[in-house]
């Protein structure tokens, strides 16, 4: 029998398409907003700048869409964490531990050499899905160590 979890942060996700997309609109609209004098000075707003306003509101979205890469996959053979930043691809055996700290925003891989991987992915602001999220990935781990013990 093959069990696999497959989680995404579901709050962070929604709220990120809904900021990048509120965040194209206003950088739109300044742009739109941009024509004529700069001011004083003998300058005038072009449509390259419009342009330039646009870009940059897109390069801003594309940043915010980054709050929505996080995620983690696990099956029997090892989980693969993608975070904001960085992806890690671990077998079980380096695991030492899933667990969700008191107060912490996040699950995280305690290893046996004692280093932390934050799986951001499954967040304490999901409520449920994480608790389910966190279960399965703590089922999977335990199947491990009882499978290579027998081994």
């Amino acid at each position: 029998m093959s069990s696999t979890v497959l989680a995404r942060p579901r709050r962070a996700r929604i709220l990120a398409f809904v900021l990048a997309a509120v965040v194209v609109v206003v950088f739109t609209l300044i742009a739109l907003g941009l024509h004529g004098k700069t001011g004083d000075g003998p300058g005038y707003f072009q449509r390259g700048d419009q342009a330039a306003m646009i870009g940059l509101g897109i390069c801003a979205a594309l940043a915010i869409l980054l709050m929505a890469r996080p995620k983690v996959e696990a099956d029997e053979t090892g989980v693969r964490v993608q975070n904001i930043i960085g992806s890690y691809d671990l077998p079980w055996d380096v695991v030492r531990a899933v667990t969700f700290g008191r107060g912490a925003p996040w699950l995280t891989l305690d290893l046996h050499d004692d280093e932390r991987v934050s799986v951001m992915a499954v967040q304490i602001a999901d409520k449920d899905h994480a608790v389910k999220a966190a279960r399965g990935l703590r089922a999977l781990h335990a199947a491990s160590l009882t499978s290579s013990v027998v081994e």
